[in-house]
């Protein structure tokens, strides 16, 4: 029973990413029709009369079912790879004629499909995830969506790596590293200790000369955030700031944090050997500058509202709390209690509907004292940039989201003149590895419109794919 309500549950459409479905779709044909030696080959009818005949030729066959499978697969990689460039091509064209609509062949399949920043080299990708997982050798389980996730997570970090390679000719290399904290680094709710197999990979990078950011939900105001985030990063900063480490002192202030998805920029200072806060008017988006604090006000109130009739719905007055921040609210578990996920699922989607009926809907100041006259104005979802998601174990709403913290961390670094060399830092140089990447609900996802991404589940996930990522640029 448990196996298949987890089944049903990760079948819900709020928790897929559709192109990743469709490649698992186009995968299961063959799986169907070639991962059985039954299926194609008459010839085991000879071996059929004992079992120990019918087993012994099943094992002799095991080699060639494996390689028929995986000329199948790789053949289905090879096509959506195309799919990919030829999408690439189209954006391009649409970029540069804006008069043009031209839609690919791979969005009219997948309308959901987001930009790609770089090709995908899928075959290749799918042939060393073969080799680790063993997909093609598979005769009862298909190719499974963390196969896919895999293989796309290996094909960025294989094109990442090409460009960074090849950058002399071309001039263009990853710059900007930017990563989750909760789930990403370390596990939920706890923080990174010296010893952590992570923090010598994110010491790598920085000696590499890269950028490395953490872009958290995780948001603390001011100054007096440098401690709630060095509590989080204790680790590594005690490793940066050990006399044996191998950064200089230039590299180590490439280290940032952007928290609150988009709204506190803090970074390392030598003078400091700790994070110092940086004001926002050295580093918010022109978007950004141009938000109506009232108008956020007016979110946060009407989200806090609809956070507390939630709250009394699921019976949970007595067993979590309602936390409001400067720019955020979320409902969080008292000590020694868990929230249901089907609660937390529930709240998250609500509260994304709620933002989804403010954001179109006129804003009436006086229900929270801002005028004496009510207004008509609409807020516009094109105006402020609001994020509902599910941290695992509580829901938060942000205003903001991280593809404005990672936009904004590429332009804030170009404003050093002594930089300029290696500005500006696109889209395509800059990537976000993290957990949370489903549709609704996900903090994730968003970075997807300002970076490459890489789609992991745990710390340790984080830990093979930057050893990967090191191990083909050095």
């Amino acid at each position: 029973m448990t196996s298949r309500y987890r089944v049903e549950y990760a079948l819900k459409s709020h928790r897929r990413d559709e192109f990743i479905e469709w490649i698992k779709g186009l995968l299961a044909v063959p799986f169907v029709l070639h991962a059985d030696i039954e299926n194609y080959d008459k010839g085991f009818t000879e071996h059929y009369s004992t079992l120990e005949n019918y087993e012994l030729y099943l094992q002799t066959q095991e080699s060639v079912i494996a390689a028929e499978c995986r000329k199948r697969y790789s053949e289905i990689f090879a096509d959506v790879e195309k799919l990919v460039e030829h999408t690439i091509l189209i954006d391009d064209l649409n970029d540069s004629h804006p008069d043009k609509t031209s839609v690919s062949r791979l969005r009219k399949l997948v309308p959901s499909v987001g930009r790609f920043f770089t090709p995908l080299p899928l075959t290749e990708a799918f042939i060393v995830e073969d080799r680790r997982r063993c997909i093609s050798k598979r005769r009862l389980v298909s190719p499974s969506f963390n196969d896919v996730r895999n293989i796309l997570n290996t094909a960025q970090i294989l094109a990442l790596s090409k460009i960074y390679k090849d950058h002399q000719k071309s001039g263009s290399k990853l710059k900007l590293v930017t990563f989750d904290g909760d789930v990403t680094l370390y596990e939920d709710g706890k923080s990174l200790t010296e010893d952590d197999p992570v923090v010598k990979r994110l010491i790598t990078l920085l000696s590499m000369n890269l950028f490395v950011s953490v872009v958290t939900a995780a948001g603390y105001p001011g100054q007096s955030g440098v401690s709630k985030y060095y509590e989080r990063l204790k680790g590594l900063i005690d490793a940066m700031n050990n006399k044996d480490c191998i950064l200089t002192p230039e590299q180590k202030e490439n280290l940032l944090v952007m928290g609150g998805e988009s709204n506190y920029l803090f970074r390392y200072s030598n003078k400091a050997q700790n994070f110092q806060f940086i004001d926002s008017s050295e580093w918010h988006l022109a978007l950004m500058l141009g938000w109506d604090k009232e108008k956020i006000d007016y979110i946060m109130h009407t989200v806090g509202k609809h956070l507390s009739h939630l709250q009394k719905l699921f019976e949970l007055e007595d067993n979590t709390t309602i936390v409001k921040k400067e720019r955020s609210i979320g409902i969080i578990p008292n000590p020694g209690y868990k929230i249901l996920r089907e609660h937390l699922e529930e709240m998250v989607l609500s509260c994304s509907n709620k933002l989804h009926e403010i954001l179109l809907a006129p804003n009436p100041r006086t229900s929270i004292g801002l005028s004496e006259e009510p207004t008509h104005e609409f807020i516009g979802s094109d105006d402020i940039k609001v994020c509902a998601f599910n941290g695992g174990s509580d829901v938060w709403v942000d205003i903001g989201d991280k593809s404005l913290g990672v936009e904004a961390l590429q332009k804030y670094l170009c404003q050093d003149e002594s930089l300029h060399h290696i500005c500006p830092i696109l889209k395509s140089e800059s990537l976000h590895i993290g957990d949370q990447f489903a549709s609704v609900g996900a903090n994730d996802f968003k970075a997807r419109l300002s970076a490459c991404t890489v789609w992991i589940a745990n710390p340790r996930e984080t830990v093979a794919i930057l050893d990967d990522l090191i191990n083909h640029i050095i």
